[in-house]
């Protein structure tokens, strides 16, 4: 602002500095402000180095506590910026274990399975078919899967033995591939038994047949060749008849159904 003022028997204007003083002292605080503002705010945002390690330890304590999500968020942070693939294994594997544990078996497997396509080679991957084989296992008493889960059990345990037969699983395995052959043949008898029971003796013949074959320890095999015989009886395939019920005595002398055995043998010498 300019004021007016009497100088030499004239009026002159003249510039007030009081105001341009206050001016500059107003820009200087403004940049004072504006430099320590960005100064606070670079240390806020400072970030954190990656850790892959403590993440994969504290989503173990999230999946622990039942914290699926959580836990599987960090999981997958581990494996897309783990560009060295040091732990991103790792991470894949216990994504797997988190859909078992919870529950959701088929999605479970289908990480398995995945972590064998990405590291085939890696020191975990026998654990990796080993519990493919096992999820399956685990769903042999199941009514409605039992024996579709025992035929896949069965099969990824025979994956185990042949790609890595130096597995760690060696001693428990065995145990659980009979327990599934049991469960598979106790299906296909029972499905013979019926066709035996409905006249459909031909249908009998053809399961019993191939069960035999396929599983010539089968822990029933006895009654698979008491039925096998009757039925082949029955269609007056005679000879046939007479080799299974011969099998049978031979095979399995101390079963009980061995008298109902020979008894029918003895009806076909007449």
């Amino acid at each position: 602002m300019k004021k007016w003022q009497m100088a030499n028997g004239k009026w002159q204007k003249v510039k007030h500095r009081g105001y341009k003083a206050i001016f500059l002292f107003s820009a200087l605080c403004s940049l004072l402000f504006v430099l320590s503002s960005c100064g606070g705010k670079g240390e806020v945002k400072k970030e954190e180095a990656f850790d892959p390690e403590k993440h994969l330890a504290k989503a173990d304590r999230l999946i622990g506590d039942k914290e699926y999500e959580e836990g599987r968020k960090l999981l997958l942070e581990v494996k897309n910026r783990d560009t060295a693939k040091k732990h991103a294994p790792h991470a894949q594997l216990k994504l797997a274990d988190s859909y078992v544990r919870e529950g959701d078996i088929e999605i479970g497997i289908e990480e398995y399975k995945k972590f064998l396509d990405l590291y085939p080679d890696n020191q975990y991957a026998s654990y990796a078919q080993y519990q493919i084989a096992m999820a399956h296992y685990s769903q042999i008493e199941s009514p409605d899967r039992g024996s579709g889960a025992a035929q896949k059990s069965l099969q990824e345990f025979m994956r185990l033995k042949e790609l890595y037969p130096r597995n760690p699983y060696r001693e428990v395995i065995g145990l659980r591939i009979e327990k599934a052959k049991n469960v598979i043949a106790d299906g296909e008898f029972i499905v013979g038994e019926f066709y035996y029971k409905k006249e459909s003796y031909n249908a009998a013949i053809e399961r019993l047949e191939a069960l035999l074959k396929r599983f010539p320890d089968y822990k029933k095999a006895d009654n698979a060749l008491l039925l096998l015989g009757r039925s082949y009886k029955a269609m007056k395939m005679n000879d046939k008849a007479k080799e299974a019920f011969k099998n049978l005595l031979e095979k399995y002398p101390a079963s009980k159904l061995a008298p109902a055995a020979k008894k029918e043998a003895e009806k076909l010498k007449d």
